[in-house]
């Protein structure tokens, strides 16, 4: 079988397993995600799939593969590298389960920044989707639409999509003190920056990332405890995406 290896590409390692690396390793170029390789794609657009935009780690190999394995899920996964203008990589203003905080979109309409399009099957979405939270009514994340030209997405070959889907954060995101959302700078220096400018985030989970993993994936309640931190903090501002939510899903 052509291609690399995960393992030969340094894409391997999930966050779902080594938190402080969230977002996870992502690919250096546009490739078919095959089990634990990495083969050559024979196209960029994939009409019979779904495009969603990978702002964390979705965009890591190692995630997307261990997400759709515990699924049995073995299908072959595009993941196309795209220019995207109008869109950003903001903080979920929630802790994960995990054991971190991970990225969310937020609208930008001046940044252009390089992002990942994963193409999906109708079971790997819905794999995907459960991921997020998306069919629950407590869940994290609502899936939506982000057409051109609110968001244009730019292809390697000079092309561009009608747009693509987002998992938008139902929580809203992280702002820099001034109401602006904060970009995400990884896991280590988040949690770090988040729990020097916290004592009772401090009294939750610990003074160390290395504390704040442990204690999220040790206990379910104290994500949700930490969740409402952000809110009674006032560190929570609009993504700039809710409009594009389908009510239904709101």
């Amino acid at each position: 079988m052509p291609g690399r290896t995960l393992e030969e590409l340094g894409l391997a390692r999930a966050p779902r397993d080594h938190p402080l690396t969230y977002p996870g390793a992502w690919p250096k170029d546009s490739g078919l995600l095959r089990g634990d390789r990495i083969l050559p794609l024979d196209r960029l657009v994939h009409e019979d799939r779904v495009p969603v935009l990978a702002v964390g780690s979705n965009a890591c190999p190692g995630q997307l593969r261990h997400k759709l394995a515990e699924s049995g899920i073995t299908t072959p996964v595009p993941m196309v590298r795209t220019r995207v203008t109008g869109l950003d990589v903001g903080v979920s203003a929630h802790v994960s389960r995990l054991g971190y905080v991970s990225a969310s979109p937020v609208a930008t309409p001046a940044c252009t920044r390089e992002l990942f399009v994963i193409w999906l099957d109708a079971r790997q979405l819905t794999v995907i989707d459960a991921s997020e939270g998306v069919p629950l009514r407590d869940g994290n994340y609502d899936r939506a639409w982000l057409p051109a030209p609110d968001v244009c997405i730019e292809l390697s070959d000079g092309g561009t999509l009608t747009g693509a889907y987002a998992y938008v954060n139902r929580h809203g995101v992280l702002h820099n003190g001034l109401g602006t959302p904060r970009g995400h700078p990884g896991q280590r220096r988040l949690l770090s920056e988040l729990l020097a400018g916290s004592a009772p985030l401090r009294e939750l989970f610990g003074v160390t990332p290395e504390d704040f993993c442990a204690r999220a994936r040790a206990d379910a309640a104290l994500c949700r405890r930490g969740t409402r931190l952000f809110a009674e903090h006032r560190w929570v501002t609009a993504s700039g995406l809710e409009g594009f939510v389908r009510p239904e899903r709101s």
